[in-house]
């Protein structure tokens, strides 16, 4: 009597465990991203574009078909970072960045967001992580718009303003100190992760 006590705890045991097995899903940055540097000065607004990014993340699947978003991982090149002002304007932003030490420009997703709506109407989460900058790294919370379409596409799209001197970065100038760039910048990314494995 008691070995068949023993063996109906183990089959009870074993098909929970089975019925809280997480399915993961990996996902790497496709091509097909958009990612921007807004900002000002005392003569105009300019515009940068950052040419060579990638990332990765993870995300579980939950049983009433949300997903929890584990891990992000993103990398910026700084010197693909190119300037609507020319290359004078190029080699004034790498030099603030200080491209040659840290010539990478990295966001970490360090809070993992749960309960996620599945689908490709977008939801807005708040993205909490570090982002790293000319040798500085910060925490940072971001509103972040993310939509998943079957399971095979992670999208995520967003703007966040910082301020350059918060990384120790000294606004770059321009046309022989004419042109002040503001201390303020914003970011706007629009990204898109394909699945690799499950």
């Amino acid at each position: 009597m008691k070995s068949l006590k023993k063996i109906s705890l183990v089959i009870i045991a074993a098909f929970a465990m089975s019925a809280t097995t997480v399915v993961e899903s990996k996902y790497v940055l496709s091509k097909n991203y958009t990612v921007t540097i807004l900002g000002t000065s005392n003569l105009h607004s300019w515009n940068e574009t950052v040419e060579m990014v990638s990332g990765d993340g993870s995300v579980t699947w939950n049983e009433d078909g949300s997903f929890n978003l584990g891990a992000i991982h993103l990398k910026m090149e700084v010197h693909s970072i190119k300037s609507d002002m020319g290359s004078i304007m190029n080699n004034n932003t790498y030099k603030a960045l200080k491209a040659d030490k840290n010539p990478e420009i990295i966001f970490t997703l360090t809070t993992p967001v749960n309960s996620i709506k599945a689908g490709t109407a977008s939801t807005t989460i708040s993205a909490k992580g570090t982002l790293s900058i000319a040798g500085v790294t910060r925490p940072i919370d971001m509103n972040v718009k993310v939509s998943i379409q079957d399971h095979t596409v992670l999208s995520f799209e967003g703007s966040q303003t910082i301020k350059m001197t918060d990384y120790n970065i000294s606004p770059p100038t321009a046309l022989f100190g004419t042109l002040k760039t503001g201390d303020e910048i914003t970011i706007n990314f629009k990204t898109n992760f394909t699945v690799t494995a499950n």
